[in-house]
């Protein structure tokens, strides 16, 4: 089904299946560099998980050449189209080039849209001395606020299905 939607560029079908593609899952054979196509006609039609992807494989080297510079950027094109895993790998990035108040504006942000991993980052900075407990309260409470508003029985269900502490 997903290969057939593919063909009909369907962004979500485009998408997952550059993801089985990249991982080799669902009867789908490893192939990083069809995992990059595919990623990069969905980014282009407007889905931002895949531009999230496309920077992490020019990071990685996965299907294509090593390209930091582009693989920033697709991560930084994700970001802006709302994705706040792209955000926290922007954040990421900040954090090891020795931006920390870059690196905690973009954690901020993903606390905000809902990344329960940038709560651990900014754990972790405050760990380290690098920022306020202030700053980790605030992060806690906006991240606190979204979930709040999106929260769901179902949603807690799917939760405690894949084990998950957060959505």
């Amino acid at each position: 089904m997903v290969k057939k939607q593919a063909v009909l560029d369907d962004v979500f079908a485009l998408y997952t299946a550059g993801c089985c593609y990249s991982s080799g899952i669902d009867g789908y054979p490893r192939d990083h560099v069809k995992a990059v196509e595919l990623w990069h006609r969905a980014g282009e039609l407007g889905n931002p998980w895949a531009f999230n992807y496309l920077g992490r494989a020019y990071r990685l080297g996965e299907g294509v050449d090593v390209d930091w510079e582009k693989g920033v950027h697709y991560c930084e094109l994700a970001a802006v189209m709302g994705d706040p895993y792209a955000r926290c790998n922007l954040g990421n990035i900040e954090e090891r080039a020795g931006n920390i108040d870059r690196a905690l504006k973009h954690f901020m942000i993903a606390a905000k849209d809902g990344c329960a991993e940038s709560l651990d980052h900014i754990k972790d900075l405050y760990s380290c001395g690098d920022v306020t407990k202030d700053d980790y309260s605030t992060a806690l409470r906006a991240y606190q606020e979204y979930i709040g508003e999106i929260k769901s029985e179902k949603r807690d269900k799917a939760a405690i299905l894949r084990k998950k502490r957060y959505y």
